[in-house]
């Protein structure tokens, strides 16, 4: 297999294997509704095999930053429609990365009464709110309704997402929040349907996922994990405990028939997470995450070495919006500037140079 050649992903076929990693960028304002900016940032990549978009928040109530979009409102709902229609117009396919964020947040930046999680059990460190650096609150322990009402907004987002002309949605299990807390052991203690053993914690993103597929189907449905991924307060130190719960995961949701399954993990190549591929059995991209930024021949040799289908490829992307163009003729790379990754304006995020403007 080639990293540039066509693949099938649900029912679209990707002109290349390259995707754009969701990313970070806070670029929404307070109303959490893309504007032109984020329109025209999202457009200039649409040279992408697909687009994963940033994580997006499903309720007032699972915000986890400022500026972070959300899928919630009428007005973000056509934000968003408005950047599905400029990446078709270039050529472009789009995933919205659904994140609830959970209990890494804070009440400054959701506005609402409470923190959810699944178990009172607050993330160590400190929240970058609108009123400075504050300690993350212990969060509300969601009951087993109260659970069940969040796989509503979870199903209620993916609907509002393709219905705004997304081509699909990630279930964002991944990184510390709401969907990955349930899964770690370190942050999920309940006694409930949803906690307990390997099975039982990962019966709450069984649904979830289970649940979207049944409303928008599975071949607009991918979902983002990452074990032993080691953020946010969950560190899952046991790896029997990891392989025996991720494996029931993947087991769970491999019959639905979603589009991909997406591992972040610093060892593609490793036992663990080539064994998520074989039970999964669908299209498989890989993400090595923060560790190291994923460069053009480590890209080239997870396809080639049949260790994945699709690569997720975030900071590059960030530089080089025709990063595809680059890589295929083997040009120069634009560095990334990281004090511009979060934050406001045009700088660091819509005015990287691409070769046709050189």
């Amino acid at each position: 297999m080639d990293l540039f050649s066509p693949v099938q992903l649900g029912d679209l076929e990707l002109a290349n294997r390259v995707v754009m990693a969701p990313l970070t960028r806070m670029r929404s304002g307070a109303a959490g509704v893309p504007g032109d900016l984020v329109v025209e940032h999202y457009a200039q990549r649409a040279g992408l095999g697909l687009i994963i978009t940033e994580g997006t928040y499903p309720s007032h109530e699972s915000r986890s930053y400022p500026g972070q979009p959300g899928i919630v409102t009428d007005d973000q709902a056509a934000g968003w429609s408005r950047v599905a229609e400029a990446v078709h117009a270039r050529g472009g396919k789009v995933f919205m990365q659904v994140m609830h964020g959970g209990r890494v947040s804070h009440t400054a930046i959701t506005g609402t009464e409470r923190i959810v999680a699944p178990s009172a059990i607050a993330v160590p460190g400190e929240a970058h709110t609108p009123e400075g650096k504050q300690p993350y609150p212990v969060p509300h322990a969601l009951t087993t309704e109260e659970a069940v009402a969040v796989k509503a907004e979870f199903v209620a987002a993916a609907r509002r997402a393709v219905d705004a002309g997304l081509d699909g949605v990630e279930l964002h299990a991944a990184n510390g929040y709401l969907l990955h807390e349930f899964l770690g052991v370190d942050s999920n203690t309940r006694t409930d349907v949803y906690g307990g053993s390997p099975q039982a914690r990962a019966r709450f993103v069984v649904e979830v996922a289970t649940e979207v597929a049944a409303e928008i189907g599975a071949a607009r449905t991918g979902i983002r994990i990452s074990p032993q991924h080691g953020v946010q307060g969950i560190q899952e130190p046991d790896a029997s405990d990891v392989e025996a719960t991720y494996g029931a995961l993947v087991d769970a949701i491999a019959p639905l028939g979603l589009a991909y399954l997406s591992v972040l993990h610093r060892e593609p190549a490793g036992a663990l997470v080539q064994d998520l591929r074989r039970r999964f059995g669908g299209t498989f991209m890989v993400n090595t995450g923060f560790a190291t930024p994923t460069e053009r021949e480590e890209a080239v040799s997870y396809v080639a070495d049949d260790l994945a289908d699709v690569v997720a490829v975030g900071r590059a992307v960030i530089a080089n919006p025709d990063l595809v163009e680059r890589w295929v003729g083997g040009y120069p790379e634009n560095a990334p500037d990281a004090s511009t990754f979060y934050g406001a304006g045009p700088k660091g995020y819509t005015d990287y140079p691409t070769l046709a403007g050189a």
